[in-house]
């Protein structure tokens, strides 16, 4: 479903990624650990589009996507990836309702439509009494699983989640770990997680580990 092949980056005169391959199957849960500077965030992001590799390709479902740009990736970004990062970055101003529902807007989905679907999203997560609140009055694992239903809004072939649960305590952390699993049995949805967690690596389908820019 997901193939990236020989990817490179470099940043000035340090080589980050040499030569990394990666397949991703559809309803797929693969983790990607290692020690920091490993490149595993950067292998995600490239993967993720945002940002572009010195060599190597991205397909998605058979379409190239390292060498798209502009409003065509942001638009493709949009439709198919969800990503989930350390710190949720949800709009202080808006009700974790509306949160959620951003992506769909932007994506030109009804705004009916979009609601409906947002709030069977939040109560699957189990925010059902939640949906009014801002992010000020959330906790911060409530506010990391809005940022997952915002995540899955555009139902996307793929999630991507860097260090999801770096900046929860362990109770949240392995709520969020279940979470990930649960909606992969229920919606199907497929994962890419780098972690520095042994937990949720272990709850994932493949573990998959980093040194040095390569995958061991």
């Amino acid at each position: 479903m997901l193939s990236a092949k020989n990817i490179t980056k470099s940043y000035e005169h340090l080589q980050v990624l040499k030569g990394v391959s990666i397949d991703i199957q559809q309803g797929e849960i693969v983790s990607i650990v290692g020690s920091s500077g490993a490149g595993k965030s950067t292998l995600l992001h490239i993967i993720g589009t945002l940002d572009h590799p010195d060599e190597g390709t991205v397909f998605l479902r058979d379409q190239r996507i390292d060498n798209l740009g502009g409003k065509k990736l942001a638009n493709f970004r949009n439709k198919h990836m969800g990503f989930v990062f350390q710190f949720h970055h949800l709009l202080p101003e808006f009700t974790a309702l509306e949160n959620v529902s951003i992506p769909a807007w932007l994506a030109g989905r009804k705004k009916r439509e979009t609601e409906e679907h947002a709030k069977k999203l939040l109560k699957i997560l189990g925010l059902e009494d939640r949906m009014e609140n801002k992010p000020g009055a959330l906790s911060g694992g409530e506010q990391q699983r809005v940022a997952v239903a915002r995540a899955l809004i555009n139902n996307p072939d793929i999630v991507f989640a860097d260090e999801p649960t770096g900046n929860l305590d362990s109770a949240n952390a392995h709520d969020l770990h279940r979470l990930f699993v649960r909606l992969r049995g229920e919606l199907q949805q497929t994962f890419l997680i780098v972690t520095h967690n042994e937990e949720l690596a272990k709850m994932s389908d493949r573990v998959l580990h980093m040194k040095d820019g390569r995958i061991l």
